[in-house]
């Protein structure tokens, strides 16, 4: 009867923190709205090709905003770089093709087209950090400002123009002076009832 050997399972996700000292961030350029989805399929390529030494963390710059449809606040997550995704990796001929060739990428930002530069360090740094911000403290997904000039679309104003006077994010408001036969007069609105102009 013989016994089975346990192989050690190697774990390659690329939250581990990267071993490879020759590992620099390049910035890919992705179909917009298909961010997750290259994220994904990058690391399934990876994974295939048995190409993790060559591979570090895949990051989709992304920040949690507040909205509140129906009067109900959703946390919902929004790309603050669009079409792009940032993915640590060696380049060379190799990783260069699986990363260009993946489905729903168009290509690298930066550098000669077969030879693309690097991101600094710093840069990658501020875009974490940022990301960190935007989990703690989530921002709304539309900011007012005082004094902008705003539309309202629903409600017994609708579409008079007024400027914004105030702007309460906890309660979803705003104060908007809107002109009722002539003089100004102050409203408050949800910001779901107003959009800007």
């Amino acid at each position: 009867m013989s016994e089975e050997v346990q192989t050690p399972v190697v774990d390659a996700t690329v939250d581990a923190k990267p071993t490879n000292p020759d590992l620099r961030w390049y910035v890919v350029h992705a179909y917009s709205g298909m961010e997750k989805a290259v994220e994904r399929n990058i690391t399934e390529r990876v994974n295939r090709a048995g190409m993790q030494e060559k591979f570090g963390r895949i990051l989709v710059p992304t920040e949690e905003v507040v909205e509140v449809k129906n009067g109900q606040k959703r946390t919902t997550e929004r790309r603050f770089f669009p079409g792009y995704v940032l993915v640590e990796m060696v380049m060379d001929d190799e990783s260069w093709h699986l990363v260009k060739h993946t489905n729903k990428v168009t290509g690298f930002v930066g550098g000669a087209k077969n030879r693309p530069a690097p991101i600094s360090e710093d840069e990658v740094q501020k875009i974490v950090s940022q990301m960190q911000e935007g989990t703690e403290k989530p921002r709304h997904k539309v900011e007012f400002v005082v004094g902008e000039y705003v539309r309202v679309k629903e409600g017994p104003f609708t579409d008079f123009n007024g400027t914004v006077e105030e702007v309460n994010y906890e309660k979803s408001k705003v104060r908007v002076s809107v002109m009722i036969f002539g003089r100004a007069t102050p409203v408050e609105l949800e910001f779901a009832q107003v959009e800007k102009t």
